[in-house]
């Protein structure tokens, strides 16, 4: 592969990046946990000032979503993600068991990659750095080129930040350069000890394929199911506020409602009374053709527009005020747009004649696409809200709230996090809400309790049947009690 100039200098930067990096993180690591924390308070108090002209820059740069709710999450990636991680322990002793002998020691793992998404660039980078400097690491951005600019500029801000305290400056840096081969060299750089991913499928695989340990975290696309004990008002204005949230754009919204038969008229009654707009099947044929790219990804030029803005692309007319569009659908898989993620205002609609099979449609639609992510259910029956959290392939089932603003931890007592993890089961090697206790590793200091001689068993005899084991004898006494009981008239027929 011929690289252009451009590419030489972008991984030469990223080379320099990581080697000034790896000197800035060998002073921190020798912080201790109080001057630590005053880092990480400088850098969220500094991020938490700039939260408005960074969303506008983020906005104009990208022209995805809406610059207020950048704000939003600007706040929430400084301000609520610092109130949450203030007072973990991460460096230095962390744990003293003194009943087990076992002392547990925070250690950072390094030098972290940080991988940056257009679609939430300037949260991303206060969040990410937020964490990797409260476990005692320094990062190195890799921006995705659409948002360099944003990118940057968030990074900058914590700089300055790091500078005023007199920290290294190079705990947090950023390729100004960003191409393809800069973040192919950053990631198999034998000086970043972690990567932390976030993007789409490409880049979350390319991250695992390095050979440079990985967080990754897979697409979404959540379903939302409104069961007929739901107070339907509630649930659709919770599904639209999610939706609309920077037009659609984290990964954590949904990406279509599944509902029963029984209650499919008044659903669909307030889903247009709130601004939903059920495209009919010619105009919904339209929007579904320019959802997907001619790879069957997400078309890039619709993520964080408006329903409107979808519409007039797909050359549709669509009542005024509409907010969110709808296609009713009866199939799934990567040829239906519709089952699909769509970080844009757009949903699926599907019909089920009961719960159970509410319940399979959630996991078809999670299983073809964003396994192991976030769903949510709106009900009021307890059982089925258990049944859903028992048998859904995802890492959060949200129950009754917003799905965006809930799986990221801003309306529910879930960890706050911009990086939520999908398991094993979405090809991740975490299914947290990842936060800086992921970029640490324990030794553990271990104190010995009891010599060989305690634990060499008294004769070998005895180690030859389990001691859980009970023995034929025991059997046939219980055997005979119960037949004793039952000829008593002790137990009723049918009850035990």
């Amino acid at each position: 592969m011929e690289l252009s100039d451009i590419d030489l200098i972008s991984v030469q930067e990223t080379r320099n990046l990581v080697a000034l990096a790896k000197k800035a993180q060998a002073v921190y690591r020798e912080y201790d946990q109080a001057s630590i924390d005053r880092v990480v308070q400088a850098a969220a108090e500094a991020a938490e000032a700039e939260a408005v002209p960074l969303a506008k820059l983020a906005n104009e740069e990208t022209g995805f979503g809406k610059w207020e709710d950048k704000v939003i999450k600007n706040l929430f990636a400084s301000r609520n993600v610092y109130n949450y991680i203030r007072n973990l322990k991460t460096v230095g002793v962390i744990n003293e068991d003194a009943a087990n002998g076992i002392i547990e020691i925070g250690v950072p793992v390094g030098v972290v990659a940080g991988l940056i998404p257009s679609t939430n660039p300037t949260s991303t980078v206060i969040f990410k750095a937020l964490i990797a400097l409260k476990a005692g690491c320094a990062v190195v951005f890799s921006p995705h080129p659409a948002a360099k600019k944003a990118i940057i500029a968030a990074a900058d801000v914590i700089r300055r930040a790091l500078d005023r305290l007199n920290a290294p400056h190079d705990l947090v840096s950023v390729i100004t350069n960003p191409t393809k081969e800069a973040t192919d060299a950053l990631m198999r750089n034998p000086g970043i000890s972690l990567i932390l991913a976030t993007g789409g499928n490409a880049m979350v695989k390319a991250a695992y394929s390095s050979g440079t340990p990985a967080i990754g975290v897979g697409p979404g696309n959540g379903p939302a199911f409104i069961e007929r004990s739901a107070d339907i008002r509630l649930a659709v204005k919770r599904i639209f506020d999610s939706k609309t949230f920077d037009n659609g754009t984290i990964c954590a919204s949904e990406q279509s409602i599944v509902t029963e038969a029984c209650i499919k008229a008044e659903v669909m009654e307030e889903i247009q009374r709130q601004g939903g707009y059920f495209l009919p099947p010619g105009d919904s044929e339209r929007v579904e053709r320019i959802l997907m790219g001619p790879y069957g990804t997400m078309n890039p030029k619709l993520v964080g527009k408006t329903a409107e803005y979808v519409a007039k692309t797909a050359g549709i007319s669509i009542p005024k005020g509409t907010r969110v569009l709808l296609g009713q659908e009866t199939r799934v898989g990567p040829q239906y747009p519709y089952s699909k993620e769509k970080l844009m205002p757009v949903l699926g609609f599907y019909v089920e004649e009961s719960w159970e099979k509410a319940c399979e449609r959630c996991i078809e639609i999670l299983m073809a696409e964003g396994a192991g992510h976030t769903m949510s259910i709106h009900s009021r029956d307890e059982r089925i809200i258990r049944e859903f959290g028992l048998k859904k392939p995802v890492s959060r089932l949200i129950v009754n709230s917003p799905a965006a603003l809930a799986g990221v931890g801003a309306t529910t007592g879930l960890i706050p996090s911009l990086t939520l993890g999908c398991g094993a089961v979405g090809g991740n090697a975490s299914s947290d809400n990842i936060g800086p206790l992921n970029l640490i590793n324990i030794r553990r200091v271990a104190y010995g309790l009891r010599e060989i001689e305690d634990i060499r068993p008294k004769s070998y005899d005895s180690v030859t049947q389990p001691s859980s084991q009970i023995s034929g004898e025991t059997v046939e006494l219980l055997v005979r009690k119960i037949m004793e009981q039952l000829k008593a008239g002790s137990y009723e027929t049918g009850n035990h």
